[in-house]
Order: structure tokens, then C-alpha cells, then sequence
């Protein structure tokens, strides 16, 4: 068995946002820290294309959402990255038969009706789905067949896109326990990987190492790879995304604590996937950011934001949330494509032109993702996230990322402030370590000779 020596040295499982800022956090401290990656790349959900060299295109994390007292903000600072905001409020809303909706006049009865259940939903007994709770509140069985149908596309857009599930499998309670920072919404023209060398700077990270197992030995952590090697570490952060956590990729030795066990089984991992469309010129009026459908099927290409508005390319972006988005996943790309054009064509007439390129995402089956981001079904809340972050194993494992962020989950910044908040927890048990009486060398307690 191949033991690589590590003497006093962090592990971070995971390059993703929360890895790299927990490592960079260990490494400003003067602390021996080594970063081990699956992919090829750094960035985990953090994944830039520049397939076209015009437009690069973030298939996973593209905005800042909320840039007062962000830590990305920070972060793009010091990159010198180029913003540019982007706003629901600039919107054209589409029906089915192809007629734009004024958006603030359209949706002022849906976001009544919305409130309205939402204080129903208040002084429920129990928790239940978001679809359940909606469906049985008076005022959705007194409401018009219009304005059910403007509210279920309101929630699609303001809440299924936003926590990349279904309103079936969304908790009514906790679906929105979650933290909004202020300030506008910004994406990055030249690609959000441009925030990835600020946390990188002067990291070991090994990529293509797939963490298979993890065991305690001695104060520390044994870590198993899919080459057969182990490497021996005074800690060990894990990052990797829930839906790895979920699926058994990585196994432990020793049993987790029962509520971080709880939590990780109880949490769910939504998925929103993109399909970015290029065409040999705009067809379509572009005078808004985004545009809203309401198609035959509820939710399906129901969200585009014009990338020729924002970015001035002939681009048009489409979201896909929840179940509509994994039943999508199991299309071949013709086929991806030919459900985008005809949406299209709904919007916008039969002579709509076809795309020339495209470039489509599918989280579901990215095995070092298996999903977009966390969200909270029914019976899971803040306390939840708090359950699954934090230390174990007497703290030679910390566990860390968007869906430990109690207060940001699904989000790049919650990912970034986890990772932070992680290495804070290893600093203080490494110094606690060291001024225990008789304390040894942490390459003695670790075992290595």
C-alpha cells in the first residue's frame, strides 16, 4: 500500500469555489495545505466555454446574485473583471399564442394571489410541497383559470428557476430559507472563471485525483484514491457537491455523526441546465434582458435572457429547471435542439431561423456533480445545512460547500463563505492541537514513519 507523505498538511477534497477559498484561507495562515481534484480543471461548477472566441459562455455559476458585502465582489475586484448588470425587471413576456404581456401590469394579480397563499401556507399544520400547498389554498380554487395559469408561470420563473426544482418536490415551509444579499445581479461577458486564478494563487492542487474513501488515522485523515495510493493529512475538508455525497461516490471508514448523515440523505439536489443558442443574426426583438414564455408545457423553455442584449452577440440563452430539465437531459442534442426551435417558433413566428451552433449543458449526469445546486424539499431548513456543515471524526473531517451554506445555499458566494468558514474551523483545532499538553508532531499522531 502506497502512503504519500503529508506531515502537517490540510487536504481539500474538491477545486470547486468552496475548496479554493477554504485553501487559500489555510495557505494565508502559513498552513501546508494540498487541494485534490477530480477533473482536469479547477472550478467545479465554475465551468467557462470558450468554444467561441467571440463569447465565452459560463455553463455552470454565471452571476453574482446580490453585490453589497459579496465575497465574489471581492473577488472580481481583484480579478479586474468586466460586469454587467442584468434585471427581471427588464423582461417581455410572451403567451402561448405569441402576444407580449406587459410585465409589471401582467403579473400584479399573480404576485398578489402569491402572497396571499403564501400566508395560508404560514398557518399550515404541516409541511408539504410547494404544488400541494398552492392547489389546496382558497384563493388558488377561487382564482380565474388565468390567473392560476400567470401564477404557476410566476412561480416557475421567481422560484422553480431560482432553486432548480419542481414546485412538486420544493418544501412550502423552507423552500426560500435562504439569505438574499442587496445589490444587482451581475454576470461576467469575459466568463466568471476569470474569479478562479484570484483564489488559486499559489495552490498545489492535483488534478485528475479521484477521491474513493476516507478513514481516520490516528488525529487525522487516511484519504483512498482510485489509483490504489493513500495520502495521510493532519485534516480534511470535503467540498464535493451533494449529489456526490448522495450517490456513495466518496465512502467513510467510520460512521458520520447521525445528523450530518440525516442531513445529507434529507437535502436535495436540484438541477437547472442552459442551452445557449447562436444564430447569424438577431431575430428577435432585443430591447429586454430576458424572455418569458408561457408554452403548452408549464416550465418547459419557459426562461431565455438575450445574450445579443447583454453581450451584443446573436445569442439566446434557455434555462430548463426541476423535471423539466431532467427530462430534457435525456434528449440527444438534435433533439434538445429541435424542442428549443420549436419554442422558439411559438414565440416568435415559423420563419424563425435555426440556430448555427450550440452549446447545452447536462449537470444530472456530470458524475463529479450529479446535479446544479442544493435545495430544501420538504422537512428541510436552515438547521438542516448547519447539520451537514462543520467538523467530525474529532474534527479530522470538515465538510464544506453551497449546500453546508445555511444562510447562501445554492449560490457561488455561500459556497465561497463555507469554504472560508471551514478552514476558520481547521485553524482553530490545529491550534488547539498544539497547545494541548504533550502534544506530538503531527506527523507522530498521524502515524507516518
Amino acid at each position: 500500500m502506497t502512503y504519500q507523505r503529508s506531515e502537517n498538511e490540510v487536504v481539500v477534497i474538491g477545486a470547486g469555489l468552496a475548496g479554493l477559498a477554504a485553501a487559500q484561507s489555510l495557505s494565508q495562515q502559513g498552513i501546508p495545505v494540498r487541494v485534490l481534484e477530480a477533473r482536469d480543471r479547477p472550478g467545479g461548477r465554475v465551468q467557462t466555454s470558450r468554444l467561441w472566441p467571440d463569447l465565452p459562455v459560463d455553463l455552470g455559476a454565471t452571476w453574482i446574485h446580490g453585490t453589497d458585502k459579496n465575497p465574489l465582489t471581492t473577488i472580481a475586484d481583484a480579478a479586474g473583471t468586466r460586469r454587467v448588470v442584468t434585471s427581471y425587471a427588464s423582461s417581455r413576456w410572451i403567451d402561448a399564442d405569441g402576444s407580449v404581456l406587459q410585465y409589471g401590469g401582467a403579473l400584479k394579480p399573480a404576485k398578489r394571489l402569491l402572497k396571499r397563499i403564501r400566508t395560508e401556507i404560514e398557518d399550515a399544520e404541516a409541511d408539504m410541497s410547494l404544488a400541494d400547498a398552492v392547489r389546496q389554498s382558497r384563493h388558488w380554487q377561487d382564482a380565474s383559470a388565468e390567473d392560476r395559469a400567470l401564477l404557476r408561470k410566476w412561480i416557475n420563473t421567481s422560484i422553480e428557476h431560482e432553486y432548480a426544482a419542481d414546485w412538486e418536490e420544493l418544501s412550502a415551509w423552507y423552500y426560500d430559507d435562504d439569505k438574499d444579499v442587496a445589490g444587482a445581479d451581475v454576470l461576467f461577458p469575459e466568463g466568471f472563471d476569470q474569479l478562479l486564478p484570484v483564489l488559486m494563487q499559489g495552490l498545489t492542487i492535483n488534478y485528475g485525483t479521484e477521491v474513493r474513501a476516507l478513514a481516520p488515522r490516528g488525529a487525522g485523515g487516511d484519504i483512498h484514491l482510485a489509483d490504489g495510493s493513500h495520502i495521510l493529512a493532519s485534516h480534511v475538508i470535503v467540498t464535493v457537491p451533494l449529489g456526490v455525497l448522495q450517490a456513495g461516490a466518496i465512502t467513510f471508514a467510520e460512521p458520520l455523526d447521525r445528523r450530518r448523515d440525516r442531513a445529507i440523505a434529507g437535502l436535495r439536489m436540484g438541477v437547472l441546465n442552459k442551452c445557449y443558442l447562436r444564430f447569424d443574426r438577431v431575430a428577435w426583438p432585443s430591447d429586454c434582458d430576458w424572455l418569458q414564455w408561457s408554452g403548452p408545457v408549464a416550465g418547459e423553455w419557459a426562461e431565455w435572457i438575450d445574450m445579443a442584449h447583454v453581450a451584443g452577440v446573436p445569442v439566446l440563452l434557455g434555462f430548463n429547471a426541476g423535471v423539466q430539465a431532467r427530462g430534457i437531459e435525456g434528449l440527444s442534442d438534435a433533439e434538445t435542439l429541435a424542442a428549443a426551435q420549436e419554442a422558439l417558433r411559438a414565440m416568435f413566428g415559423s420563419d424563425f431561423p435555426a440556430p448555427i451552433a450550440a452549446q447545452i449543458t447536462r449537470w444530472a449526469q456530470d458524475p463529479f456533480a450529479l446535479g446544479s445546486y442544493s435545495f430544501n424539499g420538504v422537512g428541510t431548513r436552515r438547521r438542516t445545512r448547519k447539520a451537514l456543515a462543520g467538523k467530525d471524526w474529532d474534527g479530522a473531517l470538515v465538510f464544506a460547500g453551497e449546500a453546508a451554506s445555511p444562510r447562501y445555499c445554492g449560490t457561488a458566494h455561500g459556497a465561497v463563505a463555507s469554504g472560508r468558514k471551514a478552514a476558520r474551523q481547521v485553524i482553530k483545532l490545529r491550534r488547539r492541537r498544539s497547545s494541548a499538553p504533550g502534544t506530538r508532531s503531527e506527523s507522530a499522531t498521524l502515524g507516518i514513519h
